[in-house]
């Protein structure tokens, strides 16, 4: 805070220098005299009046009087924050550009600001200088500025129901155009979808480790790991890159554009696994048995339960008119991801955002955890502020540790899933801190002065958006080894 305080207090002065310089410069030249005559006016040599001009020393009130005096003007007049001229704004402006980190940063030398610099040559620069500080500003996204952008993407997707018919069209003219017809998309498949958009595909021992995937676009090749992680699907990381190429996805112009590439790139290459009009026919028959189940729609098309999950919420609402939320919460009970479309009330913090945010640990998504039984899906009837919810939770296991995956509908529309009849019960009041937040009272008299635990903070929670041309990815890393790979090397 002093920090940002002190560069504030340093800027309004550097702003009173430069203008007030700048307004003593215009009267001097409007009264016909020379620097000389100034300086010999005050006592001062002429190199010491230039100092003063261009803004570089403050001035005491005593000299302020005596410029006044010289110049026949008041001292307020003097002092006035208004600029004297537009050229004098745009001169103040380019000063207090090239004082600036910035500009230092730049290893550029000094650029004088003598009368043959035009004002258009010192707009052209300012804008350029503008549009850097932006781009720097949004390359070092706060946390803050993050999960604004998140919470607008969540709002957006809410209210298309989660819902991309573009991508839907998109995905289904990529099908086509590899003859396939409907149902689990095969490995084999997705090798001829690359081929088709004019990609071999080569498997490396040596792929960065910043990266999922790297396309080389001169030579049409897109490398993929020897080895896939635990639990990951190959089909997903081609897709993804696939989806990258085909959407046009460049260097982001912001947070916001940076997350937006990513739901869509993910939700094209979902599209691609799970299509949607031979998903949509499982679903209806299923609906219509009173069936549903996100279980039997990963194992319909051979996909995650994430990826199934994901896919029942791009669909359920728009073609089985079912308002649906979805959860991934990591075991220390910390939501990781959410959408919903039914009214249930994530925990949000002051911004609206949801990650990294304490879920009721009434829940299934967290009540799961707490389950020996594995193998079989989770139900569970929570009464909650604004309703009872079923949810159905899974949970999953990574290299950053054990989530849960729940998918839930309001209670009106329960009847149309099975694990209805579950008998598992709870009841949430959160965000009242009284439902789980606050421990009982016997428990906090006991230790709430005779404990100091140590928090274990999720650092991707709280980071700046990734730099670089590819955000989160070494560019250097993965030049060096597109160069290594190319052919003829």
């Amino acid at each position: 805070m002093d920090d940002d305080v002190r560069t504030a207090a340093e800027d309004e002065r550097m702003l009173d220098s430069l203008t007030i310089g700048r307004r003593i410069r215009q009267l001097r030249t409007d009264r016909g005299l020379t620097l000389d005559d100034l300086g010999a006016a005050l006592g001062r040599a002429a190199s010491q009046v230039s100092v003063i001009e261009n803004g570089k020393r403050e001035l005491k009130l005593g000299e302020l009087q005596k410029l006044a005096r010289t110049l026949q003007v008041s001292v307020d007049e003097l002092l006035s924050a208004e600029p004297p001229s537009k050229r004098a704004a745009l001169e103040i402006a380019l000063e207090r550009a090239q004082r600036g980190p910035l500009y230092a940063s730049l290893g550029l030398p000094p650029l004088p600001v003598r009368k043959s610099l035009s004002d258009d040559a010192i707009q052209t620069i300012l804008a350029l200088h503008d549009e850097l500080q932006r781009l720097h500003r949004e390359r070092a996204a706060t946390p803050e500025e993050a999960r604004r952008a998140n919470t607008q993407l969540r709002r957006q997707m809410r209210q298309r129901n989660n819902y991309f018919a573009d991508l839907e069209a998109r995905a289904k003219e990529l099908l086509s155009a590899v003859g396939h017809e409907g149902g689990p998309l095969s490995q084999r498949v997705a090798s001829d979808l690359a081929s088709h958009l004019g990609f071999s595909l080569h498997y490396v021992p040596d792929l960065p480790s910043s990266t999922r995937s790297v396309t080389d676009l001169k030579h049409g090749r897109i490398y993929l790991p020897v080895n896939q992680g635990a639990g990951s699907d190959p089909r997903s990381t081609l897709l993804q890159a696939l989806a990258s190429h085909v959407l046009g996805v460049s260097e982001p112009k912001d947070y916001a554009d940076f997350l937006r590439q990513r739901v869509e790139t993910n939700y094209l290459a979902a599209a691609l696994m799970v299509p949607e009009h031979s998903a949509v026919e499982f679903l209806r028959a299923a609906k219509e048995k009173r069936e549903l189940s996100v279980e039997d729609l990963r194992d319909a098309f051979a996909v995650s339960y994430e990826t199934a999950a994901h896919r029942f919420t791009n669909l359920a609402t728009e073609h089985l008119g079912i308002p649906v939320h979805f959860l991934k919460v990591h075991e220390s009970g910390t939501l990781s991801k959410a959408y919903e479309n039914d009214n249930v009330a994530f925990p949000t913090d002051a911004l609206g955002a949801v990650e990294g945010q304490l879920v009721c640990r009434y829940w299934s998504a967290r009540r799961v955890f707490d389950v020996d039984d594995r193998f079989s899906p989770y139900h569970q009837y929570t009464d909650k502020p604004s309703g009872t919810y079923w949810c159905t939770s899974r949970i999953q296991s990574t290299s950053r540790g054990d989530f849960s995956v729940s998918v839930g509908t309001p209670f009106a529309h329960v009847k149309w899933f099975r694990g209805r009849d579950t008998a598992n019960r709870s009841a949430s009041t959160c965000p009242d801190e009284g439902c789980c937040r606050r421990p009982p009272a016997d428990l906090a008299a006991r230790w709430e002065h005779n404990s100091l635990p140590s928090a274990r903070l999720n650092s991707s929670l709280l980071a700046a958006m990734p730099v670089g041309i590819y955000p989160g990815v070494d560019s250097t890393e993965v030049f060096e080894f597109l160069e290594a790979h190319s052919p003829g090397q």
